[in-house]
């Protein structure tokens, strides 16, 4: 839908039925603290930006964490992290994204445990991020995204999430299954 305003063609973008504009910058906010957050840990992992240990410290730690093949390990994870993080922060894809994230998140909880959950040892960091992850992939990434001008995303989003949900536990759960 194009409209006029003030002598300019301007694109209207409905809100979703339910939705406000504090709830889409809501999410908007959510999107790119999560991703970006995601995009960082996986570039330290892949590249050693940010102080990270690069490919091949992580692929050892990996492999001492009980994975086969710990560089190839090391690359998925890497991966998942930064396209499933730019995924979210951008709102593309938002259900995929979701899941790549879902799936490092339950390998993440299975290595470190759910033992302690503050520090020094707790996973309370990895629970929040797991949780943004969780929540834009339930509710999608509002209409300041990428995913809003895709229509099929749009109006199959409750099926997408929930199979997107899925998936991510499938996946991250049969790659747990792999460990020694």
């Amino acid at each position: 839908m194009v409209r006029e305003q003030w002598g300019r063609t301007m694109f209207a973008t409905a809100p979703a039925p339910g939705t406000t504009a504090t709830h889409d910058v809501g999410l908007l906010v959510l999107r790119i603290v999560v991703g970006l957050a995601m995009v960082g840990h996986g570039t330290q992992k892949l590249f050693g930006w940010f102080g990270g240990p690069g490919l091949s410290a992580t692929g050892k730690g990996f492999t001492q964490a009980g994975y086969p093949a710990g560089d190839a390990m090391a690359v998925i994870a890497g991966l998942s992290e930064t396209l499933g993080g730019l995924g979210l922060a951008l709102g593309l894809l938002t259900p995929l994204a979701g899941a790549a994230l879902i799936g490092v998140f339950v390998n993440v909880l299975d290595v470190r445990g759910l033992s302690a959950f503050f520090p020094p040892k707790g996973v309370e960091l990895e629970v929040l991020l797991l949780a943004g992850a969780l929540t834009l992939t339930l509710t999608g990434p509002g209409r300041f995204s990428v995913d809003h001008f895709l229509p099929v995303l749009r109006e199959s989003r409750p099926r997408y999430s929930v199979l997107a949900v899925v998936l991510g536990v499938v996946t991250g759960c049969i790659v747990v299954l792999i460990r020694d």
